[in-house]
């Protein structure tokens, strides 16, 4: 009987997209949403398809049930979430098109402090698509890819979460990690607000308010005016909004500041400054125009800092994940697809 090919698989279930890495060499991200078509029409809309996914079910969002699964970086806990994750996480593996019969081994990132019941969420989601499973912390796997296992400050900027690792040579613990939720969702969140204060006769929607951040977030002074378009009363009309997304993308500084300032005090002082002058930022939030500087110069008064952020954010943590999963003993995998048939 010939040996089937073992495939490794790394996977970012992100609350904004979901990305995956596999040994195969293929690699891809998709938005976190799915939709269901709400009737026959809508079906023969989809060209008869039951579901969509990513950018496509947003497009349809007007006849299609959809679906955002993934709160703050973790599954929701209700029977369509769940549903919902699953037939997410099996597009992304149908994508991937591992040859049938091979055994695959995944690492799935999951939030820095994912509750055991989150993580045992998402094993079970990859369970039919993955003979074993491991779910790590998003920011290690990030500086795990990256090779930067020793006194290094990891910050992952999500839509759902900001989550904070401190690496240093070994699998960090509880105390290493540290989470926040003034990520992306929130940095939506109060520049609708802002603008709804400053031009309450336009109107928009998240989506759309959503695609402006991501072609112009900045936290610069020095950032060029966003001019954009807005209906009022249906009628096009061109806003400056340069001031309220800068507000809005600003406020991430302060929080993620003061988590990476906890995580530095508590450590060891003989390693605090290298520590400190080895800060990763990772993440879609890492392509914020000057965020790097703007952390740099908040540091500024706990004793400075060096912050950098990491090329490729979308597949940082993927990648890291994949190598994970390739790092990994053969027998550590066994031992888990025991462990998983004995708990079964």
């Amino acid at each position: 009987m010939e040996k089937s090919e073992t495939v490794f698989v790394g996977v970012d279930l992100g609350t904004s997209r979901a990305s995956i890495t596999t040994s195969t060499g293929f690699r891809n991200t998709v938005w976190s949403y799915v939709g269901y078509a709400q009737d026959h029409v809508s079906q023969k809309h989809l060209g008869g398809r039951e579901m969509v996914f990513g950018e496509e079910a947003v497009e349809n969002r007007m006849s299609v049930n959809l679906m955002r699964p993934l709160e703050n970086g973790v599954i929701k806990n209700d029977e369509e979430s769940r549903k919902a994750v699953h037939d997410l996480l099996q597009h992304l593996m149908a994508q991937a098109e591992i040859p049938s019969g091979s055994t695959i081994y995944g690492v799935i990132g999951a939030p820095a402090e994912a509750s055991v019941e989150s993580k045992t969420a998402i094993l079970k989601a990859g369970s039919d698509f993955m003979d074993s499973i491991v779910v790590c912390s998003e920011p290690f796997a990030v500086a795990y890819g990256l090779d930067f296992l020793s006194d290094t400050l990891i910050v992952d900027i999500g839509a759902g979460t900001v989550d904070l690792c401190r690496v240093h040579g070994t699998m960090p613990k509880p105390e290493d990690q540290a989470t926040h939720h003034y990520a992306g969702d929130a940095i939506d969140e109060a520049f609708s607000n802002l603008i709804k204060e400053k031009y309450p006769e336009a109107q928009h929607s998240i989506n759309m308010l959503r695609d402006i951040k991501e072609g112009h977030a900045s936290v610069s002074k020095n950032s060029d005016p966003v001019m954009v378009t807005l209906p009022v009363k249906g009628k096009p009309q061109e806003f400056d909004v340069t001031d309220e997304l800068y507000q809005a993308c600003y406020a991430i500084v302060p929080p993620t500041v003061e988590a990476l300032q906890n995580l530095i005090a508590t450590f060891d002082p003989e390693f605090q400054a290298k520590m400190r002058n080895h800060i990763l930022i990772g993440g879609g939030g890492s392509q914020i125009q000057g965020l790097a500087r703007a952390m740099e110069d908040a540091l500024g008064e706990y004793g400075g800092g060096h912050v950098r952020a990491v090329e490729e954010p979308q597949y940082a943590g993927t990648n890291g994940a994949l190598k994970i999963a390739l790092d990994m003993p053969e027998e550590y995998w066994r031992e888990f697809i025991v462990a998983e048939n004995t708990s079964s």
